[in-house]
């Protein structure tokens, strides 16, 4: 599970040192991919193939279905991180995320995202004041 918030910096060949927590995690390989909100999802390889199964199940009928699963999976692309646990990303989802060199790297249960910095803290400072104020239906038996 990814828990917690980092601050990494994005290197001069677009390169990031993923979070020490996530690494074994992500260790055998992960897919980054567009986010909503314009950050960028982090899943593990096998994580990654549960989302993806459970967009088989979408029908093909469904134009919402099909938009989305094009938006989501042609931006996508599969990584190893190297020795030092640093992952390349890739150019188009830099730009789509307006990556800049200061990060924000946030664990979102059964994913990571990555944010430019003060995206990150524009979203959180919006997202705070109403956090208190989510009803039960949100996410159901949760409290």
């Amino acid at each position: 599970m990814f828990l917690g918030t980092y601050s990494p910096r994005l290197d001069e060949k677009g390169r990031l040192i993923l979070p020490a927590k996530f690494r074994d995690e992500l260790a055998e390989g992960l897919v980054l991919t567009r986010g909503q909100e314009r950050c960028i999802y982090v899943f593990s390889a096998t994580e990654f193939e549960k989302v993806h199964e459970q967009m088989r199940a979408a029908p093909l009928s469904s134009k919402q279905a099909r938009d989305y699963i094009r938006v989501f999976l042609s931006g996508a692309s599969d990584e190893v991180p190297d020795k030092q646990g640093r992952v390349t990303i890739p150019t188009p989802l830099r730009q789509y995320a307006g990556l800049d060199r200061e990060l924000a790297v946030v664990g979102a249960g059964s994913r990571a995202e990555i944010w430019d910095a003060q995206a990150w803290e524009s979203y959180l400072a919006e997202q705070e004041s109403a956090f208190s104020d989510t009803e039960d239906e949100v996410i159901p038996g949760l409290f």
